[in-house]
């Protein structure tokens, strides 16, 4: 056996052999097996790895090969995510198609990946952009256009004027398209949705189920998600009213702005109300009003995201229209268009209580409305300084308290007071209690060309009607150009035109694709059955759902997740699946981070272009050609814009594949972020060469393979046994927690005392075997070829992927002796290993007996000896 292991030739040789054994194809009927789904969420096809997905798939990979070692029929599979921009400013960019330029990335990627060793089921790979699986998901939408859950209207949406196409809230930035750079438009569009709203409250009850899910990740999907309970008001209307049968406003007696409130309670201390620049009652008045428009088109340049309109400045217009108070006989309320009010939240319409709502408060403030406090805390209920300095100050009072100014309320508490309020209204016919989502209903229509046509055709004379599910997939048309901006699919010369279905006249396809998220969010039960002629098998989706692992960025936290719960109860409404939560564990793992470098003029410099000296004990940072001066930035999350990547197809070929997963395991819990460093990566290497080396030189002082277990054991022997039994043992329950670096951790201390360990007989060098075999067994899941390479050489025929994972022998999982501290006059000077049934006078014996409790007390007489049993001596002189 060679003393140095090669990375280089003995990964490849192993990852031939689990492909042509077939290791890790699944079968649907395993013999009774236990199922294990584990999944890691699939990348996008860049076309290149980095390293947050050698962390993300080496977990899942731990995973998937630790539970098929425990017995378990596990389903690891791997797919692309393939629509999306990326690929078509690519074809802008690079004047290359998008379809060619993503299947060549998946080829690159699946390469690089495949270098890894990871478990996977390659059989079942699939993209979303094959028209295989968008074909499906076609018919899982015409399946859900049947049931209900499909709607189409007009919204709101982001415009970027020069791209021609809707923006995501997060590619609109200070304003402008993220591409593009122009300024964005808010414009009126009919779209498609999906019907998320309608599963609102089981999406929210939902989440008490999942036990195995992050309580930040709940929390996250609660709050988006957005339960609150108020009331709907309604407040008469004075003023010039627009007469449209739109606002049921027939005439100005019967006129009345609603509004959705979480605090009705505040009621008297309503100052204005205020509608959205989009409320249809804005529209009615700015037909007539240039000012009305202009303020509008104003609003529409903040953007649609709530942090946008939260951060903007707070902007009114004052419409004329006056609301009747629905307390206080006699007194109206301005109404304003204002461009903090959403339409997407509640009616559209808010009442404003500036001294309890910090937005009402800013925009009262600029405009000189009045600020009536109307909540106080318990011990300020009559002091009117608390009140006149809240009223002069900067801040709203948020917090709880008790109703002032507010003739019956006054006296009672928060919760009190809003149930009184919403009972005066009902009583009134102005309002009645009700429940309001923050989750809006989920548009689905995109603007561009890679991305799965939705399959519906318009006909003038027809009306929208669902594709014949004879013809799906709709198949994207290759012959595209991107030489001009928008979508292709609307200028491409015959792609669009289509016969009805229905009445044969001329009409068109839809245009819009699909929302990329739709893709992702049912992906997990395609890869049950990859090549069923439905969108699923039902039969095989319910065996192997729900995922049982799911690991993926907390950074899917919400839109991701959500969907793809949503996507699960569609399906099952729909016939598809018999279940509504599909991932039973989840883990968000956390990110890699680097140290970042910067040059003199400022400007960004790779990892790979740096050298690092110590010197004098400082590091100090060089260009690796030139010599010039470096500084060394913070450590940050791996990002091309900052050049602080590492590329692990270099590290594979310097140190290997298992070098990196190693590292990526041990240096820190999986759920925090970890720094890549070179000397980390350098002593993950390290311990990859210790460890065959200890293989190599064990076979002259072991016992040979299948040597029979000795009757008796020595004292030492035993102890490596013990060692050995109690780290397999506990990293069994690490694994079982997905707690990576504590297994790393105890094979450190195991390899240690098998280095230290030397055997003088046939027991020793049995128990020698004993700890190696067990050793690289715990090592398997995380460093895969190595440990394949090390049993090898152990005499093993059978690989590891095919060997039942060890059980700890109980019996030497009981310690037979402890250890205690010894105490001279309470100060710590010894300590006692002793047998753990040991009586008070044994103990007491040994503890005096110690050379360094004898020095201790020189010679003095002892007058006292306090034995705690299994903790302390305490010997009083």
């Amino acid at each position: 056996m060679s003393t140095r292991y090669n990375a280089r030739t003995v990964e490849p040789k192993w990852q031939k052999i689990w492909e042509e054994r077939g290791d890790f194809l699944t079968r649907d009927d395993a013999g009774g097996k236990p199922k294990y789904y584990v999944l890691e969420m699939f990348p996008y096809p860049s076309g290149r790895i980095h390293m947050g997905h050698v962390r993300n798939y080496t977990m899942g990979d731990v995973i998937a090969r630790y539970r098929r070692a425990r017995g378990f029929n596990v389903l690891h599979p791997m797919g692309w995510d393939a629509f999306g921009m990326p690929a078509e400013n690519a074809a802008m960019e690079k004047n290359v198609h998008p379809k060619g330029w993503t299947y060549d990335n998946i080829a690159a990627m699946r390469s690089q990946l495949k270098a890894i060793g990871l478990a996977i089921d390659w059989s079942r790979e699939f993209a979303t952009c094959d028209p295989e699986y968008y074909g499906q998901e076609q018919a899982l939408f015409l399946d859900m256009l049947e049931a209900g859950i499909v709607t189409r209207k007009k919204s709101m949406v982001n415009w970027d004027p020069v791209d021609n196409t809707v923006l995501a809230n997060e590619q609109v930035i200070d304003g402008r398209g993220w591409r593009s750079g122009a300024l964005v438009e808010r414009r009126e569009l009919t779209q498609w949705f999906l019907k998320i709203s309608d599963f609102a409250d089981d999406l929210l009850a939902g989440l008490e189920t999942l036990e195995r899910w992050p309580e930040k990740v709940r929390l996250m999907q609660k709050n988006w998600i957005g339960r609150s309970e108020g009331a709907r008001v309604f407040f008469p209307l004075e003023g010039k009213i627009p007469n449209s049968a739109e606002q049921g406003a027939q005439s100005r007696s019967d006129a009345q702005l609603e509004v959705f409130t979480t605090r009705p309670d505040t009621l008297f201390g309503a100052s204005f109300c205020a509608l959205s620049p989009h409320h249809p009652l804005t529209a009615e008045l700015a037909k007539d009003n240039p000012a009305l428009q202009d303020f509008i088109r104003k609003c529409d340049q903040i953007g649609t995201s709530e942090e946008a309109i939260e951060t903007a400045e707070k902007m009114g217009f004052d419409t004329g229209l006056k609301a009747r108070h629905p307390f206080i006989e006699g007194k109206t309320l301005p109404v304003y268009v204002a461009n903090f009010v959403l339409m997407e939240y509640g009616t559209g319409a808010i009442f404003a209580c500036p001294a309890h709502d910090q937005r009402d408060f800013d925009f009262a403030k600029k405009y000189g409305l009045p600020i009536i406090p109307v909540v106080t805390p318990k011990d300020h209920a009559d002091d009117a300084a608390w009140m006149d300095a809240l009223v002069a100050g900067d801040d709203a009072f948020t917090g709880d308290g008790v109703a002032v100014n507010s003739e019956f309320l006054n006296g009672l508490d928060v919760t009190a007071a809003k149930r009184a309020a919403i009972e005066k209204l009902e009583a009134m016919g102005l309002g009645e209690g009700t429940v309001n989502y923050r989750l809006r209903d989920w548009g689905i229509s995109r603007q561009r060309y890679w991305g799965c046509p939705i399959p519906v055709i318009h006909c003038e004379a027809c009306g929208t009607l669902p594709v014949p599910r004879d013809q799906l997939p709709v198949v994207l048309p290759d012959d595209v150009t991107f030489d001009q901006p928008g979508n292709p699919l609307d200028r491409h010369p015959t792609w669009k035109h289509v016969d009805c279905p229905k009445c044969g006249k001329p009409a068109r396809r839809e245009t819009d694709t699909f929302d990329t998220f739709v893709d992702s969010s049912w992906y997990f039960a395609r890869f049950t059955a990859p090549n069923a002629a439905t969108p699923t098998d039902k039969a095989v989706a319910d065996h192997w759902l729900p995922v049982d692992q799911y690991i993926g960025g907390i950074e899917h936290a919400i839109l991701h997740l959500l969907y793809s719960r949503f996507f699960t109860r569609a399906m099952h409404r729909t016939g598809h699946l018999s279940l509504d939560e599909p991932f039973t564990g989840l883990f968000t793992q956390g990110m890699v981070n680097h140290e970042t470098y910067r040059d003199a003029e400022g400007r960004w410099v790779p990892p790979a272009e740096v050298v690092i000296e110590t010197v004098d004990g400082k590091r100090i940072a060089k260009h690796i050609e030139t010599g010039a001066p470096i500084r060394i930035g913070s450590v940050e999350k791996m990002s091309k814009s900052k050049k602080n990547t590492v590329d692990p197809e270099d590290i594979i070929a310097k140190y290997g594949a298992d070098t990196a997963r190693w590292f990526m395991l041990s240096d820190s819990p999986p759920e925090r972020d970890v720094q890549w460093s070179d000397q980390g990566a350098e002593g993950a290497w390290r311990f990859t060469q210790r460890l065959w080396r200890m293989v190599s030189a064990a076979s002259e002082t072991m016992a040979p393979k299948g040597a029979p277990m000795p009757a008796d054991f020595g004292e030492e022997a035993l102890a490596l046994r013990r060692m050995a039994h109690q780290t397999l043992a506990a990293a069994t329950e690490d694994f079982d927690n997905l707690r990576f670096n504590r297994a790393v951790a105890r094979v450190y201390e195991l390899a240690n005392a098998v280095t230290g360990f030397a055997p003088a007989g046939d027991a020793s060098k049995w128990a020698m075997r004993e700890a190696l075999e067990l050793l690289v067994q715990i090592v398997g899941p995380m460093m895969p070829h190595l440990a394949e390479e090390c049993w090898e050489a152990l005499g093993h025929e059978t690989p590891l992927t095919a060997t039942e994972w060890p059980v700890a022998d109980k019996a030497l999982l009981v310690e037979d002796s402890i250890t205690i501290a010894v105490q001279v006059n309470g100060k710590r000077r010894d300590e006692l290993t002793i047998a753990r049934d040991a009586d008070k006078e044994t103990v007491e014996r040994a503890a005096l007996a110690l050379e360094k409790v004898e020095k201790a007390i020189d010679g003095k007489p002892v007058r006292k000896v306090i034995v705690v049993p299994g903790k302390i001596v305490n010997i009083v002189a």
